[in-house]
């Protein structure tokens, strides 16, 4: 996990390939299917541009939408391992109904589906990590395919600018801070998918629970759950609110954070303020995310617990299939 987290920076300059390039047409409006940490990098792009038309969907079949937006969208399906049950799903639902579709994976089912009916597909390197960690990988390759130049320009940057090592030793000093607690990571809304990887790193590498949410929707509802009182004391004592900030958000909801911070503190709740520091997005949300990582393995070590592998999802898995 160490290693991968250190090598993050070489999947920037990895070059994605569109195969079977004379069957992929150009959209503007863009479906993803995606489970786990195969929908994070649409997640990402999402934030960084909201103008994209672009859908994520995480569940079996296709979206609730009309037919006539089907057939104007690029379905692409996304699998890092290319097993993932629900994108299977999902692409043999599009190929029936005859619409655009992509496929991005390592290998697996969805692979070979692609081969198979002659589908542009584009194949990430097979480096053995787990999907989560091949966020760089991904990103690119649903740029490729969304024709995102300049995002892709900007992403291609990170293999000199993001030096992970930088960061371990905040991230080790976080995760002490972190022992026996249970983040919540609060962004604001533009940044709502940079908050969510931070709580999956938290709870995939860290095997922690963790959990996320967005201002100013949270401060009509969330925050008075933990209006702190005797009674309820003990229900809020092993949380520890990591508040992402960005001097790029909305003034307005930086004046909510702090007003915030202070409420919070003044009930005796632990927070901390981590700024997302970068001259763009990509910049921002991948260095706050090895930040993450760090923290997180640092933690599932500390807790005597394997950091990289995932036994209960795969525990799941074996079981559904009974």
């Amino acid at each position: 996990m160490q290693d991968a987290i250190n090598n993050l920076p070489k999947q920037f300059s990895w070059t994605p390939k569109i195969e079977n390039k004379d069957k992929f047409k150009r959209h503007k409006q863009f479906i993803l299917l995606g489970m786990g940490g195969s929908h994070l990098a649409a997640d990402l792009i999402l934030s960084c541009d909201q103008t994209i038309n672009l859908k994520i969907h995480s569940d079996y079949g296709l979206p609730k939408i009309s037919e006539k937006d089907l057939q104007k969208s690029l379905i692409i399906a996304s699998s890092y391992s290319g097993n993932t049950e629900e994108v299977i799903d999902g692409l043999n639902s599009a190929l029936t109904k005859n619409l655009s579709v992509a496929v991005i994976a390592v290998g697996g089912k969805l692979l070979a589906l692609a081969k198979e009916n002659n589908l542009p597909y584009i194949q990430i390197p097979d480096t053995g990590i787990q999907p989560r960690s091949a966020l760089g990988y991904s990103l690119k390759a649903m740029l490729k395919l969304i024709g995102a130049r300049e995002a892709l320009k900007e992403t291609k940057e990170l293999k000199k600018i993001l030096l992970p090592r930088e960061y371990e030793q905040a991230g080790r000093e976080l995760a002490n801070r972190l022992k026996g607690r249970v983040p919540i990571i609060y962004a604001t809304t533009g940044n709502r998918a940079i908050a969510l990887n931070w709580k999956i790193i938290f709870n995939e590498t860290g095997k922690i629970p963790a959990f996320h949410n967005v201002l100013p929707e949270l401060n009509h509802n969330e925050m008075t759950g933990l209006d702190i009182k005797d009674a309820t004391k003990n229900l809020s004592e092993k949380f520890y609110f990591i508040f992402l900030r960005d001097n790029a958000d909305e003034p307005r909801n930086l004046k909510r954070l702090a007003i915030l911070q202070k409420l919070y503190q003044d009930r005796g709740l632990a927070v901390e303020i981590i700024e997302l520091a970068g001259k763009n997005f990509w910049q921002k949300a991948f260095a706050s995310l090895v930040l993450a990582d760090f923290a997180a393995v640092s933690l599932a070590q500390s807790y005597g617990l394997d950091p990289e592998q995932v036994p209960m999802v795969e525990e799941f898995k074996e079981t559904l299939k009974h």
